[in-house]
């Protein structure tokens, strides 16, 4: 159910029986060995695997975040927080004049922030809002403990089959201490080929089990929306 395959009469006549669509932020921003659009790819299938069996309308994602830190290595681009701010923003009071009022954020990268807009707008009961750190929330927390294994930036967490554009290293790699570092520069040099450390990979059929673990938590939330009287 994404809006790209659908006619505004289409999208007219969804909102006479529901008013919830998911909204995909992350980031083009350097993956180590995986996608420069990993934190879109991952929320992106997410988002279409539950919307599939909860009949919800995903919007177009916005590819861009806030990633100043890795500015350093060449293929990111990045938004200022006021900028992506705005943008959300903007996009959350486009689909509002439509009838939209129940908003899930699917987003896919740790530098995203709640645009304060939109928490001052879930606060006073004008629009539902779900701000979802996949790789932080219930099911993926379940899955590192199950595994005893922490997901990091470019690491196995985020190496999925349908986001690989390169072999990735066997192994592991020690964790990085990027305490104090933000400069661009320090942060390629500590970082090296991008990754914070851990394994890069570990089966596919876990990672099957991770993505299937985290669609079932974003159905259930979905599914338990509360309606907005407004």
């Amino acid at each position: 159910m994404r809006l790209e395959d659908l006619n505004w009469m289409d999208v007219e006549s969804y909102l006479q029986t529901d008013d919830r669509i998911i909204l995909i932020t992350g980031a083009a921003e350097q993956h180590a060995y995986l996608s420069l659009l990993t934190d879109i790819l991952i929320p992106s299938k997410i988002a279409l695997a539950a919307a599939e069996r909860e009949r919800v309308l995903v919007a177009p994602p916005l590819n861009f975040g806030m990633s100043d830190y890795f500015m350093a290595f060449p293929g990111t681009i990045s938004l200022s927080e006021a900028t992506f701010h705005a943008v959300v923003t903007e996009v959350v009071n486009s689909l509002r004049r439509h009838g939209f009022r129940r908003f899930f954020v699917l987003n896919g990268h740790g530098g995203n922030t709640v645009p304060p807009a939109l928490q001052a707008l879930r606060d006073r009961g004008e629009i539902g809002l779900i701000w979802y750190n996949w790789w932080q929330q219930t099911a993926a927390r379940a899955f590192e403990a199950h595994f005893q294994a922490r997901i990091n930036h470019a690491n196995w967490g985020e190496n999925f089959p349908f986001n690989r554009v390169a072999e990735s290293p066997a192994g592991s790699k020690a964790d990085v201490n990027l305490a104090g570092v933000t400069d661009p520069a320090a942060m390629r040099t500590a970082l090296g080929d991008g990754s914070f450390g851990g394994p890069y990979q570990i089966s596919d059929d876990q990672m099957q089990t991770l993505f299937a673990m985290v669609v079932d938590d974003v159905t259930d939330l979905l599914r338990d929306m509360p309606p907005i009287s407004r």
